[in-house]
């Protein structure tokens, strides 16, 4: 494989980061390519169409370009337009669904196998968030169709019997909405209250809702046995058995750790799973490769966004462009 036929530097993930990234290598004039296995920003897309952003409009701005949002905390359309908009205006090169499937190495320049073709580059960078694994419940009657792991609209379930798992952001935001639609909502919740990293504008709504009936919730409960028609809850009272329509089981997501350490990265040995990574390059054990974005917090997912992560970009662009 010789050097010449290589890219500057592949990009795994389309996200807001892997484009700052994109963004961060147009400036450097070095050669790049995103891909992306699902549409841009595939994470924002499959976020609640209704979401609205905890960080303001200018916190979530790449490449310098300005973010204007009708109010102060954008939603997740404003959010996918303006990033649509900053790939039309930076013109960035991005491959939309195509999966990275292999990784290898040979005389310091990669081949990447993607579900359509094959890539040479002399760097990479994985910006691939944590959005794509959710954490299973692992309980009998999971992988019925009632059952998801993503809630998008709640039009979907008007009138209908439906079971929230959860007790933070995309719990609390479902189960509102869901009732607002007419839909008859249960919360089942491992603890004994609503999370304390819900928006604040929301955590009040969704207490009152609780407290005054309308919504009901099992604290300190978990669900034990999913049925096409009932859901069994074991809670501080015993086990109880609900009727039931559907299941939005909003129990977190996980990166895929797995596809780090099949390319070598090594990960801590604790239950946060960090992978190894130098905090100025972003350079992990395997040289070449580089972590951006949330990816670099291992299982601990609560702890990088966007707005501290755009940062990466710059970092390691700047220790890129010096190894040319």
């Amino acid at each position: 494989m010789a050097n010449k036929q290589a890219l500057d530097i592949l990009i795994i993930g389309g996200g807001p980061i892997g484009m700052a990234c994109a963004l961060e290598a147009k400036k450097k004039e070095l050669s790049y390519v995103i891909i992306e296995k699902g549409c841009l920003v595939n994470s924002l897309y499959n976020y609640p169409v209704n979401m609205t952003f905890f960080s303001t409009s200018e916190r979530l701005e790449i490449g310098g370009v300005p973010f204007v949002s009708n109010n102060s905390k954008p939603t997740r359309n404003e959010a996918l337009e303006y990033y649509r908009r900053v790939a039309i205006a930076a013109d960035l090169t991005i491959h939309l669904f195509e999966k990275v499937e292999k990784i290898s190495k040979e005389h310091d320049v990669f081949e990447v196998t993607t579900s359509l073709k094959k890539y040479l580059a002399k760097n990479i960078i994985i910006a691939t968030g944590f959005y794509d694994i959710p954490f299973l419940l692992n309980v009998p009657g999971e992988n019925l169709p009632k059952v998801t792991h993503y809630y998008k609209d709640p039009h979907f379930y008007a009138f209908q019997k439906v079971l929230v798992i959860g007790a933070n952001n995309s719990a609390v935001d479902a189960a509102l909405e869901t009732w607002r639609k007419g839909a008859e909502v249960t919360m089942v919740i491992r603890n004994e209250e609503i999370g304390k990293r819900v928006k604040y504008w929301v955590r009040p709504d969704i207490i009152n809702r609780i407290q005054e009936g309308s919504i009901k919730a099992h604290f300190n409960s978990t669900v034990t046995a999913i049925r096409e028609k009932e859901v069994d809850i074991q809670t501080p009272d015993g086990i109880i058995t609900i009727e039931n329509d559907w299941v939005i089981a909003t129990t977190g997501y996980q990166p895929n750790l797995s596809f780090l350490e099949r390319i070598g990265i090594e990960l801590s040995n604790d239950q946060v799973r960090k992978p190894v990574y130098s905090n100025d390059t972003h350079e992990t054990n395997v040289k070449g490769i580089y972590l951006a974005g949330v990816i670099c917090g291992g299982m601990d997912t609560h702890s990088l966004f966007i707005e501290n992560s755009r940062e990466h970009a710059t970092k390691i662009l700047e220790h890129i462009s010096k190894q040319e």
